[in-house]
């Protein structure tokens, strides 16, 4: 296919009607919109006020480091990202790039594996939100029964915005961004300054091992300091979302990359700025290693418990801002999946509403999913669910890089695109050999068992329905709608 220039809303529409649809969703999303979905799904302030307790349990202070590689190793993983991103600009993301770029049968399993990391993503994000964020907000006591009511009521929420308008959910996105930039950098600065008069705290604290300075198999392969990556490896994900709203994206050959890699970017430097800060500013590392959430304590030693209170205020609206989006990609996936029939109930879940331009019933069945896993699953069940999640999107970024490896010399080129040039094949390289790092992290220690039998078993169950499809439905994986050669050249 010959080169065409990105001509913006125009050149958006006309990619997906060489995808061989109509466009039903309506574009309303600009740069920064699109920024701020990627931006919200990871959310830097939520991925350390949830996971800095396990760090300084398990690695020490010193475990903050870790950070920074897995910020390296995300940034070449959305480099990756970027590129397949900037060619096919589909709803769907990486379902829409296998589909297309290997087969259908592919392109069914990519879109599987997302589908479960998104469909538990909303309830973790969302629980979370209930008992780390708002319960302690309002002075209510820890209790799992409470916490769960409090996660339907939001999930509720959000359903109710995400099928009124992706506007509002741009807008409270890109609220929940602001607040959140504005929140690190406003509590780095004020920390800063607080150690810098009081002297509490001290620079040693980044090198040093705390609790965990007599522990056993500290640098052993899953020990302690091997723990400490899980922050940056469950934080630093999902910034792909926004390449599951790109058929409502303005300009989405530019805007869709530049929000992937921009988003993991910016989260990997901000992230590590409010770690540092918040580090230096420990005057009793025992003690708070031993709180609950280290980071409200952290703020309220210094800053006092009214701006605890405002963290808490702005943790919670960004974990809200958070949980919509991943409800709103997932739905976006199911869309995707559902429109090509290669999904269950297939012709309900393609449906898209002539008024809001939203797909009703593929958003209520995120939410249904969300009410069935919260009434069912015991509380250490759906703790071992949600810690499978931090895996799935491990699996489906290596199998994106292995994809990209495999097709890369017949992908289209776009004039003005987003491109790595002769980078492209070092970068995707090292992009891989980080995602099996990632995996081998994820899956090494004791704990994560489970984990990995829960992975194993959600595999199983797609490979029921795909078996299903294969024998009652095989016309839905044997072609792609559209222009075959559209997106290559």
């Amino acid at each position: 296919m010959a080169e065409a220039s990105t001509g913006g809303t125009d050149d958006g529409d006309r990619s997906v009607e060489l995808g061989g649809y109509q466009q039903e969703l309506k574009r309303t999303l600009g740069s920064f919109q699109v920024f701020a979905i990627s931006f919200a799904f990871i959310s830097v302030a939520v991925g350390i006020f949830a996971t800095y307790d396990e760090v300084l349990v398990t690695a020490g202070p010193v475990g903050i480091w870790l950070w920074v590689i897995a910020a390296v190793g995300q940034t070449l993983v959305a480099l990756v990202v970027a590129q397949l991103a900037a060619r096919i600009p589909l709803s769907g993301s990486s379902y829409q790039w296998a589909s297309r770029l290997a087969s259908p049968k592919v392109g069914w399993g990519f879109g599987w594996l997302t589908f479960c990391y998104l469909a538990i993503g909303v309830v973790a994000v969302d629980n979370a939100l209930a008992s780390q964020a708002f319960m302690p907000l309002v002075g209510i006591e820890p209790d799992e029964g409470t916490a769960r009511l409090i996660t339907l009521a939001v999930l509720l929420v959000q359903t109710v915005i995400a099928v009124a308008s992706t506007r509002i959910v741009s807008l409270i996105n890109t609220a929940a961004v602001g607040l959140e930039l504005a929140l690190v950098v406003v509590v780095a600065i004020a920390l800063v300054i607080a150690v810098a008069i009081t002297g509490d705290g001290a620079a040693g604290n980044l090198t040093s091992r705390g609790v965990t300075e007599h522990a056993p198999d500290y640098f052993a392969v899953g020990g302690g300091l091997m723990l400490a990556m899980i922050m940056g490896l469950a934080t630093l994900v999902g910034f792909d979302s926004a390449a599951n709203l790109a058929e409502e994206a303005k300009d989405p050959y530019r805007t869709v990359p530049r929000a992937i890699v921009g988003s993991v970017v910016a989260a990997g430097i901000l992230g590590m700025l409010f770690l540092i800060t918040l580090t230096l500013a420990i005057d009793d590392i025992p003690r708070i290693s031993a709180d609950g959430s280290p980071v409200a304590a952290i703020m309220r030693d210094h800053l006092g418990p009214a701006m605890e209170r405002t963290l808490l205020v702005a943790i919670t609206f960004a974990f809200f801002g958070a949980g919509i989006v991943v409800m709103v990609s997932c739905a976006r996936l199911v869309f995707a999946m559902s429109r090509d029939s290669r999904f269950p109930a297939h012709r309900l879940m393609r449906r898209v509403n002539p008024r809001t331009r939203t797909p009703i019933p593929a958003t209520i069945l995120i939410f249904v999913l969300g009410v069935v896993l919260m009434v069912v699953l015991p509380g250490a069940a759906l703790l071992e669910l949600i810690t499978a999640s931090t895996i799935l999107p491990a699996i489906t970024y290596g199998s994106t890089i292995v994809l990209y490896l495999a097709v890369r010399k017949r992908l289209d080129r776009r004039k003005g695109a987003f491109d790595l040039g002769r980078f492209e094949l070092p970068v995707a390289i090292c992009a891989l050999v980080w995602t099996l790092i990632a995996l081998f992290v994820l899956v090494a220690p004791r704990e994560a068992l489970v984990s990995v039998v829960i992975v194993v078993g959600l595999l199983l169950v797609g490979g029921v329905f795909f078996l299903g499809m294969l024998k009652f439905d095989r016309a839905a994986l044997e072609s792609e709608p559209g222009d075959v050669g559209a997106f290559r050249h």
